[in-house]
């Protein structure tokens, strides 16, 4: 099987991202930024992919989309909507993490993650390094948000962290950020990343 058919066979299967899953329509705009922070750090802890995804879905639900909704909704509140997703065993803890992470990026960003970006000034690394000051967030959620955020933030592309590169060398595809920048136009760099990863969890 060719590069191109491997590729092509691979999107068709697990062609979406993580955002687009969890209903979230990326955009530079803070509300949809937040939303995909939010589903970076429900997927920090080991949980299935589906069920962060599912908890993602219920905040939203729940009216959680901003950092001020998140800050000043009840504990208990964020408990609940991640309950109905089934996320439990770290519900509480994740509730107690969403609460302060969202009081954080009101205080230090403004509620606004494009003002982290523009604090990162076009430096992928200094991005992560921000993103770790969050809650929840290490180097492997920095690396979530960073392969789903280069969709509407070209400065970070190409995105292809450590899962995605191990998944495309056992399909036999480059295992480099640069040879799978290759493969596809930028704009489906995001989507490319999410379906190496599913792949690779399948």
């Amino acid at each position: 099987m060719t590069v191109e058919t491997t590729t092509s066979e691979l999107l068709a299967e697990h062609g979406r991202t993580y955002a687009q899953e969890a209903g979230i329509t990326l955009r530079d705009r803070p509300s949809p930024l937040y939303r995909l922070l939010v589903l970076t750090v429900l997927s920090a802890v080991r949980i299935r992919a589906a069920t962060a995804v599912a908890a993602a879905r219920e905040l939203s639900r729940a009216g959680l989309r901003t950092p001020r909704a998140m800050a000043d909704a009840p504990w208990q509140d964020r408990v609940d909507a991640l309950g109905r997703a089934h996320y439990v065993r770290y519900d509480e803890s994740t509730a107690t993490a969403l609460g302060d992470g969202a009081r954080l990026v009101l205080e230090r960003w403004r509620g606004d993650l494009r003002r982290m970006a523009a604090e990162a000034d076009g430096d992928p690394g200094a991005l992560r390094g921000l993103l770790r000051e969050v809650p929840r967030i290490g180097p492997v959620g920095a690396d979530v948000f960073c392969r789903e955020a280069q969709a509407v933030w070209p400065w970070l592309r190409p995105s292809f962290d450590a899962r995605a590169c191990r998944a495309a060398r056992s399909l036999g595809l480059p295992g480099t950020p640069e040879g799978l920048a290759r493969l596809v136009p930028p704009q489906q760099y995001a989507v490319l990343a999410a379906a190496l990863v599913r792949s690779g969890a399948a």
